[in-house]
């Protein structure tokens, strides 16, 4: 009997050797081999009859067709959580943004259309940005170009997805990828600037969950989730949208309140002193 421990080693040894070897036993499963690599999602490309154009003509119907491409206006309310550099979180518990789109796009990087952006911590203006096709605007009024074109370079990119069939442009594939887990086909849009933007479109739906592109700031990446449909309508809205630059999360913006194409009083896009209180 004081051999029954070295006994119960052993078999325990050949189990594991088994499960090891059989690939279907443990809760995550061992990679396949070689000849069955088109098992693991996202390691080999998915349906590969499908064109980079395909996917993207898919993702705008996924969105919301005709009326979610050629949206005039838009409407964004809800909040934004802020990690600073130190690990510690700021709170934006009200946030906005007023969007008014040109008809198109020659630049996903730059101004276009007419844009504001206002955040409140409480009772305090956390950041005001705005651009009224012509003049970028903080709380202090008109900002200097140089300034204005670099704080636009690293937030302007999502749209290049409603253009990206436009002439003048081009789509490439990308090697498909995992997003949060989840198989998605990759693409790539380059403008007609020469300017690049990657977008990751989910495969079991079209969503698009993922947008990519290189700014003053570094590589910043933005990754969508929690998904709904505005009522009323076919629009789907992302509400939750992690942004990175470097690997790194910066702030987490999340949408409760959507409208689309209502008129957008145009002087909210001129700014000429600090507003004392939330524009919305």
């Amino acid at each position: 009997m004081k051999h029954l421990p070295l006994l119960c080693l052993a078999l325990l040894a050949a189990c594991a050797t088994v499960t090891a070897g059989s690939g279907n036993i443990y809760p995550d499963g061992l990679p396949p081999d070689v000849s069955r690599r088109a098992l693991l999602p996202a390691a080999v490309q998915a349906n590969p009859g499908l064109s980079a154009r395909d996917i993207i003509a898919a993702a705008h119907e996924a969105a919301g067709g005709e009326n979610w491409r050629d949206v005039k206006s838009l409407y964004l309310e809800g909040y934004n959580i802020i990690r600073r550099a130190d690990g510690s979180e700021v709170l934006w518990d009200r946030y906005a943004m007023w969007r008014e789109f040109s008809d198109s796009k020659a630049n996903a990087h730059a101004a276009e259309g007419k844009v504001r952006i206002e955040a409140w911590s409480g009772e305090k203006l956390a950041m005001l940005i705005s651009f009224d096709g012509e003049t970028t605007y903080d709380q202090n009024g008109p900002m200097p170009e140089e300034v204005a074109a670099k704080a636009w370079a690293s937030n302007f990119g999502f749209g290049a997805i409603r253009n990206a069939l436009d002439e003048g442009w081009t789509q490439a594939r990308l090697p498909d990828d995992l997003i949060d887990g989840l198989p998605a086909y990759m693409v790539e849009l380059t403008d007609p600037a020469g300017g690049r933007t990657k977008f990751g479109i989910r495969q079991s739906d079209f969503a698009t969950v993922y947008a990519g592109f290189s700014t003053p700031r570094g590589w910043h990446e933005r990754r969508y989730s929690n998904f709904f449909t505005v009522p009323g309508s076919r629009w789907v809205q992302p509400g939750r949208v992690r942004l990175f630059y470097d690997g790194m999360k910066a702030n987490e913006a999340v949408w409760t309140k959507v409208e689309i194409g209502a008129p957008i009083d145009q002087s909210v896009f001129v700014i000429s002193e600090e507003p004392e209180r939330p524009t919305f």
